[in-house]
C-alpha cells in the first residue's frame, strides 16, 4: 500500500503543485466532491469528482480592427501549446478528469447551461447536486438552486485527494426582495446594487438565501447574476431555491423530460421546491435583510471595486469628484487646474483628442452577464437602434465581445443584431475570461502617449465583476462595471463624464443629437426576442459537438505515461520546491523570531494586488528572469499563463503597478529594504532578506485578500519568505489559502488596528507560537521595542491547525497518503 501511495503521489505532484496553469482554472462541476452515496443510502463513500473542467482564458490580440475568434484562438495556442500539452496528459492519466477545450466557453455558464443537474440520479438514489471549485465565482450556480461556492486552489488540490472540506457552519442571511423593478432596469443594475448593499450589511464568511415575491419575477439568468457577484459582496454562497422557473429554464437549456420530471420530484418531495410568492414557505435565518426592486435605478460601480455603486445619473458629477479627492478608491487626487486637461493625438490618419474620462476600453466580457440572454440582447438591439440613427464608436477605442458560450453567439446571430454590434467594433474575439481578467491586450501605441503626456485617468467600461486597481489595464485608471447595453453606451459617448439624461449621447452625421432614452430597448423588446430566439435546440447543438469543436485541441498530441516528464528548459511548467526538504516526521510549531515587515499595506489589498494576472511589465523581477532564459518581451505573455511557473509566479507576487505601499507613500510594486533603506523591486527585497536568513511579516487593513480565489497569492508570499499576515481581517477564501500554505493569518483583536497600536512597520516582531493550540487563540507579539499586543491566530477550525502543524495542507496530505 505504501508503495503504491508513494507512486500516486509521483503521479498527482505535477498537479498539486501547478493546478493553477491557465490563466483561469476552475474546478467547477466537482459536484460532490467530498461525498456520494454508493449503493446503500446508509453508506457515504469519498470518491474523486464526478467531473473537473478547466476552461482557458483567451489572450485578445493587438489592434481591436484585427480581432478575430479564429485569430485569437490560433494565437492562443501557439503561446499557450506547452500548458494544453500538460493539461491534455492530464486527461489522459487521471480519472474522472473532464477537459472543456479552450475556445469553448467561460466553464461557470458551461455549468449552467449544460454540466448542472440540479439533482443527481446514481443507481435510483437521488440526492441535491453541489460543487466547490477554484474560482470564486463558481457560486454562479447557486442562481439555479444548485449550492456551490468557490474555495482555494490549494484546498480544491487536497479535495481532489479524498480530503474533507472542514467550515466553520456559517450564518444563513435571508435576503427579501419585493416589489417590481422597472422596465429599463436590468440584472446588472441590480446585483450592483444589492452587491453595495451587501457590503454594508457585511455577509464575509456567511451563506445568503434569497426569498420573497421579487424573486419570481426574475429569470435564472438574473438570479445567475446576481449568485455570480457573490465574492464582490463577500458571502460564502447566494442561494436561490428551485422553483417553476428554474425548471423552466432547464427545458429551455435542453435537458431531458424525464430528468425534469424526477427533479421536481425529489424536490417537492424533500421539501426543497420553492414557492416564492408563498410565505408559509419561508425558512427561518439568522438575519433578515430586504430590498424593493422598484427602488433599483440604472447604475454603474467604479471607479475602483465593485461595491461603489453609482447611479448612471451620477455619473460625470461622481467622476469629476473622484478626480480631485485625495489618493483612494474613490479619488485619484488630479489638481484642479489639470481637470480640463486635453491631449490630442494622431490614429490612422485621423486627429483625436483625449481627456480624463475618456473610454479607451469598452468590453462586452466576463461570465456575470454574457450568461444573461436579457441583456446581451439589450446590447445587441440597442446597438441596433445606434446604427439606424448613425452613430458609431471612435476607431481608438478598444471594443471586444467575449461571451461566456457559443450559444449567445448563436442567438445573438439568429436574431440579427450581431450585425449591428459588429459595426460598432463589439466582435466576438473569444470565448473565455478576457478584460475582466486583464486579457484585453495593449492600446494602440498613439492611444498610450496621448494617456502618459497628459498622465490622464482615463476609463475602461466593462460588464463584468471586478474593476480592482491595476486589474483590466494598467492604463485605465478608472475601471467602472456596467451592464452589456450601458457598456455600447458609454462607447459610442466616448467619455464617462456625461450625463445621459441632459446631454445628447452624441450628435448624427445629419447634425441630430441623439439622447441615451432614443435608442434604449425595453424590457417587453428584449423579451420579445428572447422568446423567439433563445431556445432547447440552440443549446442542445452548440453542447453536443463542445468537446469536439476544437480542431487545435483535437489534434494536441500529448504524453501518456503516468508519470509526467519534466522540462527542465521549459518557462511554463516547472517542478516546484513546495514538497523540497519534506520529511515523515513533523516539526512542532516554531515562534517567529525578529520579523522584518516587507511590506506596509492598508485596506482592501486584492488577490490581484498580491499576485497579477496581468501582462508581466519589461521592467519586472519576472521580464528580468524570462529575458535571461532568451525571451523577448512579446513572448512574456501573462502571469495568468505562467502559473506552472513558481520562478516567474514569486517575482510577480506583489509585482502589480498600482499596489499603495506604506512605506513609499505612493503606487508601485516595490519596498524599502529595511536594514538598508534601499528601495527595490519586492521579489529583489525578499532575497536579501532570505540570504540573511531573516523571517518576514506582511501589515495589512480590513479585507485582506479580497477578489480572486487565487492560490498564487498564498504561494507567492510562502516562496518570498513570508511567515505571517497580520490584517484587521481577511476574506474568506484567501484566509484558507494562507492556512493552506502554513502561513499564519493573524488578526488584530476588536478596536485594534496599526494605527492605533502605533504601528509604523519598521519595527522588529516576534510572534510567540505556543505548543498546544486552539482554533482562534490569541497569541502574543513583542517588538524590538519592547511593546507588547496580543493578536489572533485565525485558525478557525482543529482541521485548519492540523494543516498548520504539517506546514501546509498539501504537506498533510502527502503525509497522509504515504502512511495509508
Amino acid at each position: 500500500m505504501q508503495n503504491r501511495s508513494k507512486t500516486f503521489y509521483k503521479i498527482w505532484q505535477p498537479f498539486l503543485s501547478c493546478i493553477g496553469v491557465p490563466a483561469v482554472v476552475d474546478f467547477a462541476a466537482m459536484r460532490d466532491a467530498v461525498m456520494k452515496l454508493d449503493g446503500d443510502p446508509e453508506k457515504i463513500n469519498p470518491v474523486c469528482p464526478a467531473d473537473l473542467v478547466i476552461d482557458h482564458s483567451i489572450q485578445v490580440d493587438f489592434n481591436r480592427k484585427s480581432d478575430s475568434l479564429q485569430k485569437n484562438q490560433d494565437l492562443e495556442f501557439d503561446r499557450n501549446r506547452e500548458r494544453f500539452q500538460f493539461l491534455k496528459w492530464g486527461s489522459k492519466v487521471f480519472k474522472n478528469m473532464r477537459i472543456i477545450p479552450p475556445g469553448s466557453g467561460i466553464v461557470h455558464q458551461v455549468n449552467l447551461e449544460y454540466l448542472a443537474r440540479v439533482v443527481f440520479n446514481y443507481d435510483g438514489f437521488f440526492y441535491p447536486d453541489s460543487l466547490v471549485g477554484t474560482d470564486s465565482h463558481t457560486t454562479m450556480i447557486d442562481g439555479l438552486g444548485v449550492l456551490g461556492w468557490g474555495v482555494g486552489g490549494i484546498e480544491a488540490e487536497a479535495v481532489m485527494l479524498g480530503q474533507p472540506i472542514s467550515m466553520v457552519l456559517p450564518e444563513v442571511v435571508g435576503y427579501k426582495l419585493h416589489g417590481t423593478p422597472d422596465k429599463l432596469i436590468t440584472s446588472t443594475d441590480i446585483v450592483l446594487t444589492v452587491t453595495k448593499h451587501l457590503r454594508q450589511v457585511g455577509v464575509v464568511g456567511k451563506f445568503v438565501e434569497f426569498f420573497g415575491p421579487g424573486v419570481a419575477q426574475l429569470s435564472i439568468a438574473d438570479r445567475a447574476t446576481i449568485a455570480n457577484m457573490c465574492p464582490e459582496y463577500g458571502a460564502t454562497a447566494a442561494f436561490f431555491p428551485v422553483d417553476d422557473i428554474s425548471v423552466k429554464y432547464l427545458e429551455q437549456t435542453g435537458r431531458e423530460p424525464e430528468t425534469l420530471a424526477y427533479i421536481t420530484k425529489y424536490l417537492k418531495a424533500a421539501g426543497m421546491f420553492r414557492d416564492y410568492n408563498n410565505i408559509a414557505q419561508d425558512p427561518d435565518f439568522t438575519h433578515v435583510v430586504q430590498l424593493d426592486l422598484g427602488t433599483v435605478v440604472p447604475c454603474c460601480s467604479g471607479p475602483k471595486r465593485p461595491q461603489d455603486r453609482i447611479p448612471v445619473s451620477e455619473m460625470k458629477t461622481d467622476f469629476e469628484s473622484c478626480l480631485g479627492a485625495k489618493q483612494g478608491f474613490k479619488g485619484f487626487q488630479v489638481a484642479p487646474e489639470r481637470h480640463s486637461t486635453a491631449v490630442t493625438f494622431q490614429f490612422s490618419g485621423k486627429e483625436y483628442t483625449l481627456g480624463h474620462g475618456s473610454v479607451v476600453i469598452a468590453a462586452i466580457t466576463s461570465c456575470t452577464n454574457t450568461s444573461n440572454p436579457s441583456v446581451m440582447l439589450g446590447a445587441g438591439l440597442l446597438a441596433k437602434k445606434a446604427i439606424e440613427y448613425g452613430l458609431n464608436v471612435k476607431p481608438y477605442i478598444k471594443t471586444s465581445l467575449s461571451p461566456g458560450s457559443g450559444v449567445v453567439t448563436y442567438y445573438l446571430k439568429k436574431s440579427g443584431v450581431m450585425d449591428f454590434m459588429s459595426q460598432l467594433g463589439f466582435e466576438v474575439v473569444g470565448y473565455g475570461c478576457m478584460t475582466c481578467i486583464g486579457n484585453s491586450g495593449p492600446l494602440p501605441d498613439s492611444v498610450v502617449e496621448a494617456i502618459t503626456k497628459g498622465d490622464l485617468v482615463a476609463a475602461g467600461v466593462l460588464s463584468g465583476n471586478r474593476n480592482f486597481e491595476g486589474r483590466v489595464h494598467p492604463n485605465t485608471r478608472a475601471n467602472y462595471l456596467a451592464s452589456p447595453p450601458l457598456v455600447i453606451a458609454y462607447a459610442i459617448a466616448g467619455t464617462v463624464r456625461i450625463d445621459f439624461e441632459k446631454e445628447p449621447i452624441a450628435v448624427n452625421s445629419e447634425g441630430r443629437q441623439i439622447f441615451l432614452r432614443d435608442i434604449w430597448p425595453t424590457r417587453d423588446e428584449i423579451q420579445a426576442v428572447e422568446r423567439t430566439f433563445v431556445i432547447p435546440s440552440m443549446f442542445r447543438e452548440v453542447y453536443d459537438k463542445i468537446e469536439k469543436v476544437n480542431d487545435r485541441w483535437n489534434s494536441l498530441v500529448a504524453p501518456s505515461d503516468k508519470l509526467y516528464t519534466w522540462d527542465d528548459k521549459s518557462t511554463y511548467i516547472k517542478s516546484p520546491p513546495f514538497f523540497d526538504g519534506l520529511t515523515m516526521k513533523l516539526s512542532p510549531p516554531e515562534s517567529i523570531k525578529d520579523a522584518y515587515v516587507l511590506l506596509n499595506l492598508g485596506d482592501s489589498v486584492t488577490t490581484d494586488h498580491i499576485s497579477p494576472a496581468g501582462n508581466i511589465a519589461r521592467n519586472s523581477a519576472a521580464a528580468r528572469y524570462l529575458t535571461e532564459r532568451g525571451l523577448t518581451p512579446r513572448e512574456y505573455n501573462s502571469y495568468g499563463s505562467r502559473r506552472g511557473n513558481d520562478a516567474v509566479m514569486a517575482r510577480g507576487t506583489f509585482a502589480n503597478i498600482r499596489l499603495f505601499n506604506k512605506f513609499l507613500d505612493k503606487q508601485a510594486p516595490q519596498t524599502i529594504h529595511l536594514p538598508t533603506g534601499d528601495t527595490l523591486d519586492v521579489f529583489d527585497a525578499a532575497e536579501r532578506y532570505r540570504q540573511s536568513g531573516v523571517p518576514l511579516l506582511v501589515l495589512a487593513g480590513k479585507e485582506y485578500g479580497s477578489g480572486s480565489s487565487r492560490d498564487w497569492a498564498a504561494k507567492g508570499p510562502f516562496l518570498l519568505g513570508i511567515k505571517a499576515v497580520l490584517a484587521e481581517s481577511y476574506e474568506r477564501i484567501h484566509r484558507s489559502n494562507l492556512v493552506g500554505m502554513g502561513v499564519i493569518p493573524l488578526e488584530y483583536l476588536p478596536g485594534d488596528t496599526a494605527a492605533s497600536l502605533g504601528l509604523s512597520g519598521r519595527e522588529r516582531y516576534s510572534i510567540f507560537i505556543p505548543q498546544q493550540l486552539t482554533p482562534r487563540m490569541t497569541v502574543d507579539v513583542e517588538l524590538d521595542t519592547g511593546m507588547t499586543f496580543k493578536v489572533r491566530m485565525r485558525f478557525d477550525t482543529d482541521v485548519e491547525l492540523t494543516y498548520f502543524r504539517h506546514g501546509g495542507i498539501l504537506n498533510y496530505m502527502i503525509r497522509k497518503m504515504l502512511q495509508n
